[in-house]
């Protein structure tokens, strides 16, 4: 018996299905994820952000999607949109720690030190 594939190779493969009930794709947020971190993992970093930019829609608050976004956008070099999704993620995750500390390296690495050394003694 053939193990069921998982959400990222449902999403690669293309077997979704769409739910007849509510004509909804059957791929989670997590499956959107998980593509995303591959694609990630692969460098094809305009991808990765569309497979997290899907699970965001699906869950807007989604805390693992938020920090991969943000960081795809950083190793993109486009760090003003990696400090809005940290900014994003900091109001709505405020005691996670990591996001400060992923922030304020946004900061660092576009000149902003004086912010980063603010948003990194909330951390």
């Amino acid at each position: 018996m053939r193990p069921r594939p998982g959400g990222a190779e449902k999403i690669r493969a293309g077997l979704i299905r769409t739910r007849p009930t509510t004509g909804r794709a059957d791929v989670t947020k997590e499956d959107y994820y998980n593509q995303g971190m591959e694609l990630f993992l692969e460098d094809r970093l305009d991808e990765a952000i569309e497979a997290y930019e899907k699970a965001l829609e699906a869950d807007p608050r989604y805390a693992d999607a938020l920090h991969a976004l943000a960081m795809a956008y950083a190793n993109q070099g486009k760090l003003d949109q990696a400090i809005e999704v940290g900014k994003k993620l900091i109001e709505n995750s405020p005691d996670d720690e990591l996001a400060y500390t992923s922030l304020s390296i946004f900061y660092q690495r576009n000149g902003m030190i004086a912010e980063a050394e603010q948003i990194a003694a909330k951390a």
